[in-house]
């Protein structure tokens, strides 16, 4: 198994907050990111963790995205960064992406989902009854942001199955999406979404990935003491949050995670364009750095 951090959408520039503590040096302005994974299996084919920007997002910005957040968000628009391209890159079809797990259902993490109508698409269960059940508490909130061009082809969405009992270092709640044969599971970070998750995946040296999506968007959140979060990403956060107390506690949550575990367990999130570059050097992948 082999695993490809991908940059799958640029977006505005962020300035650094000062210098990285563990290097003493101030890093490059870069822009924010949509990081996505790209997994390739013996059994299971290729899989997605997020989708980023599509390809008809990128011909029909204001239609697919909307305008306002076109206007704010800033996106580069740069077909060479959809997930679509990555995969041909790599010398794949579109078809050969079987699977999607997804954080959770907002544009910038569902746009690819039309370059692949073939491919299963999981999402935890809570992120899944939001958007299908009209009794749900979130349902119309979670439906406005889950864009209607990115599920006009009808995607394919399976709510993963909740392991009872089951904990991942302490988080619980964890579900398993139904058909990857390998280490893959849907952590769920409340706060962000109705069932936003994390998506936790074992690579082939034995150590896990947590794609933490939207649960923080800046390193700072989590390597700083205080949590040192980062004004130009704040506003995103608590506009789109759909319970603040309980973002905040998966951050404390997360932070204990990455402090406990350093040695098993490398946590990223899904907009920190300095993460990706620091994962993406590990791999020699990532376009748009």
């Amino acid at each position: 198994m082999r695993i490809h951090h991908l940059n799958c959408g640029s977006l505005r520039k962020i300035p650094p907050l000062g210098k990285e503590p563990t290097t003493g040096v101030v890093p490059p302005e870069l822009p924010a990111v949509c990081h996505c994974l790209l997994i390739e299996t013996d059994s299971d084919g290729l899989i997605l963790v997020d989708t980023g920007l599509g390809t008809a997002d990128l011909r029909h910005p204001d239609r697919s995205l909307g305008t306002d957040w076109v206007a704010y968000a800033q996106p580069a628009l740069d077909p060479e960064e959809s997930a679509l391209h990555h995969v041909v890159r790599l010398g794949y079809a579109p078809q050969d992406v079987r699977h999607i797990v997804l954080t959770h259902l907002h544009r910038d993490h569902t746009g690819g989902l039309p370059d692949f109508p073939h491919a299963r698409v999981h999402v935890h269960p809570d992120e899944y009854r939001a958007v299908t059940d009209p009794a749900a508490a979130h349902h119309r909130y979670s439906l406005d942001r889950f864009m209607p061009a990115h599920r006009a082809h009808t995607p394919l969405l399976t709510p993963a199955v909740v392991e009872e009992g089951r904990e991942w270092f302490g988080f619980p709640g964890v579900a398993r999406p139904q058909g990857p044969a390998c280490e893959l599971l849907l952590v769920p970070l409340p706060g962000h979404s109705a069932g936003h998750a994390g998506v936790a995946v074992r690579d082939g040296d034995g150590r896990w990935l947590l794609h933490a999506g939207d649960a923080y968007m800046y390193h700072g959140e989590l390597e700083h003491t205080p949590p040192l979060s980062h004004p130009v990403l704040e506003p995103v956060q608590q506009g789109a949050q759909t319970d603040a107390a309980a973002r905040v506690a998966t951050r404390d949550l997360l932070r204990g995670l990455r402090r406990d575990h350093a040695d098993e367990v490398t946590v990223f999130s899904a907009h920190d364009p300095w993460e990706l570059s620091r994962l993406a050097a590990l791999t020699g992948w990532g376009r748009g750095l």
